[in-house]
């Protein structure tokens, strides 16, 4: 009975949360989040943001899959409409990684009821993507378009992810072994044999320099993930073992060792990077279950309760950079979305009885 009353608790935050996002963001007019709050009249949407969009698109599948409430259906069909419209009337768009996670959400959207209308879309995107992938740097996919020459780990671990996914969905084997080749790729180039931290990229500058000294959350979290999608696909242990000395090499770097709280990375697009972390990590934490995954489980419940007390005193769930204080004037939609990803993470693991 506890338990059941506790997840019920961490459920209602987590829908709280989501009801601010929707009542401090959302902007009818453009079928759109705006970038930041307050934002009279839409008058701070100078930027087109895509892949804070993405994973907005993803916040409203995490709603659905907790409650089966239609609101979250019905805004996930007003927002790609406001997406596509927003995006010149097609998907794709310069930067690969931006498309996979628009590729990832619309896949996970899919989910709900099989609507074509979003399988269209992540397929369409998948065969873009695909574009990326050449021999600078021994393969892997590109960032951008305009850099073939650059790689980094936000193109090819979610690239890995969608990959996986898209196998795990329709059971195309060439998808699988798109998978497996990307990953095998990020592993060998970009991922520490020591440690199993996870740089961020090579070849920027054109001249083979991988950026080790590039320390962010997101690169962690977007490893864990690949490598437990393909752990729950092939079983192989070796996948999961990847993604828990990633995890560890993870918390030893950022999180803080009095209370393993994560620290503020920056505004901006820096504002999602704990939110991407939080989610793979808590899919680590399934994959790995009750035990080991609880330790898992546990950092990241000490920093949904983090969060939850930096914005208990202020009458509103709007999340600020640092998951310890909530002090800022404007919260960026970046920042707020990880906040929100954090609480339903939390949800998820407290409704598995991890936490």
């Amino acid at each position: 009975m506890a338990n059941n009353v506790k997840a019920a608790f961490w459920e209602m935050r987590a829908e709280q949360a989501q009801r601010t996002l929707d009542s401090q963001f959302w902007n009818p007019s453009i079928s759109l989040y705006d970038i930041k709050t307050p934002c009279p009249g839409g008058a701070c949407n100078t930027i087109f943001h895509y892949w804070w969009m993405a994973h907005a698109v993803e916040t409203q599948v995490d709603g659905w899959n907790r409650t089966g409430d239609s609101i979250y259906k019905q805004r996930l069909a007003m927002l790609h409409q406001g997406l596509l419209e927003r995006n010149g009337g097609e998907w794709p768009n310069n930067l690969y990684d931006d498309m996979e996670w628009m590729a990832i959400g619309w896949l996970r959207a899919y989910l709900i009821d099989q609507d074509e209308t979003y399988r269209h879309t992540a397929k369409l995107l998948w065969e873009d993507i695909k574009t990326g992938w050449n021999d600078h740097v021994g393969g892997g996919i590109a960032w951008q378009k305009t850099q073939l020459d650059y790689k980094n780990t936000p193109a090819n671990a979610p690239a890995a992810i969608l990959a996986a996914r898209l196998y795990q969905v329709f059971g195309k084997q060439e998808d699988l072994e798109w998978a497996i080749k990307i990953y095998n790729w990020q592993k060998a180039v970009l991922v520490d044999p020591e440690s199993g931290f996870v740089w961020d990229g090579a070849n920027r500058l054109g001249d083979g320099t991988i950026d080790k000294d590039w320390k962010f959350t997101y690169c962690q979290g977007v490893f864990i993930g690949a490598a437990v999608e393909l752990y729950k696909i092939t079983g192989e242990k070796g996948y999961l073992e990847d993604a828990i000395r990633t995890w560890q090499a993870s918390v030893e770097e950022f999180a803080s060792q009095e209370a393993n709280v994560l620290p503020a990375e920056g505004g901006g697009d820096a504002g999602l990077f704990k939110g991407i972390f939080v989610r793979y990590a808590g899919e680590l934490a399934l994959a790995m279950g009750s035990g080991s995954g609880s330790e898992v489980a546990d950092v990241l419940y000490a920093n949904a309760s983090s969060l939850w007390s930096s914005v208990s005193s202020r009458g509103d769930i709007l999340f600020s950079k640092r998951w310890d204080e909530s002090l800022e004037e404007e919260i960026e939609l970046s920042t707020q979305l990880s906040g929100v990803i954090l609480l339903e993470t939390a949800a998820a693991l407290e409704k598995s009885g991890l936490i």
